[in-house]
């Protein structure tokens, strides 16, 4: 039986290790920066192509409570604390408490507004709102870690 390591296993381990490591800490700053970007855009009228269905869906949340730009502002606020409680680690599992209710807040317009979202053919929005997917997985991943899992290579 050989059991010499190759230098292509002992590249994979160490790759595997480094990956092990960091890939989440780099997943959270990369989710982080997300939501301050789409955060961002939102404190400015007129510039998220978002804006209109996020601000229709909290109206409607808030059962007419929040309309209009106190709405966008919310949402704005809300995104952009995410975002940098994800970048710095700093308050992360508060961040992660306010991205659940988020994460229902982003997909509650296919509930809310289905038809619209769907008239045949799924719309830019339905498919705007689709990539959130991804979205929670990533935060499930991160919170995961948040709450003392570990990602760890399997031994060779």
């Amino acid at each position: 039986m050989n059991t010499t390591v190759t230098p292509t296993q002992t590249m994979i381990t160490g790759l595997a290790g480094w990956l092990s490591r960091h890939s989440i800490d780099i997943l959270r700053v990369s989710l982080g920066l997300v939501f301050v970007a789409f955060g961002t855009l939102k404190f400015f009228p007129g510039v998220s192509p978002a804006e209109a269905l996020s601000v229709a869906t909290l109206e409607k949340l808030s059962f007419g409570m929040l309309s209009g730009y106190a709405a966008q502002f919310v949402i704005a606020a809300m995104e952009v604390f995410i975002g940098l409680t994800l970048v710095t680690g700093k308050f992360l599992k508060t961040g992660l408490v306010v991205m659940a209710g988020a994460l229902a807040g982003f997909f509650a317009p296919y509930a809310l507004f289905f038809t619209n979202l769907f008239p045949g053919a799924p719309t830019l929005e339905a498919q705007y709102i689709f990539k959130d997917i991804v979205l929670a997985a990533a935060a499930m991943v991160i919170g995961a870690r948040a709450l003392g899992a570990r990602l760890v290579p399997a031994r060779a």
